[in-house]
């Protein structure tokens, strides 16, 4: 499993900002380029992103995210990644998001996110 891909993660939990800002000095390029289901548009730099993690702390705090299983082909990396926490009703909560992944030597230079792993239910 890539370190960064896995470092990058970690950061998810982390509600103080400048501790995760180092997360994601240490996991990323600095021109990042990040996009989920979430995002209106491409979040760019390591900045912005920062910020947008620091949404999603606060608006889900508790709750972790994990790379579960990872693969590699032509040099783009998928990640499974489970998001997980306490749900309203304070039951534990998993979900699946899957990543694709390319890198700039050890570090994340392009992200894109999807709810779910794409298989039928």
């Amino acid at each position: 499993m890539a370190d960064c891909i896995t470092i990058f993660f970690e950061a998810w939990q982390i509600q103080e900002a400048e501790a995760r800002l180092a997360k994601l000095n240490s996991s990323l390029t600095e021109s990042i380029q990040y996009d989920d289901p979430r995002t209106p548009e491409t979040v760019n730099g390591i900045a912005a992103l920062n910020n947008y993690l620091g949404m999603f702390s606060a608006n889900a705090p508790g709750w972790s995210a994990k790379v579960i299983k990872t693969d590699t082909v032509a040099g783009v990396t998928r990640a499974t990644v489970a998001f997980g926490g306490a749900g309203p009703d304070g039951s534990e909560q998993i979900q699946l998001g899957q990543y694709f992944i390319e890198n700039d030597g050890d570090l994340v230079s392009r992200m894109v996110g999807f709810v779910g792993t794409g298989e039928q239910d």
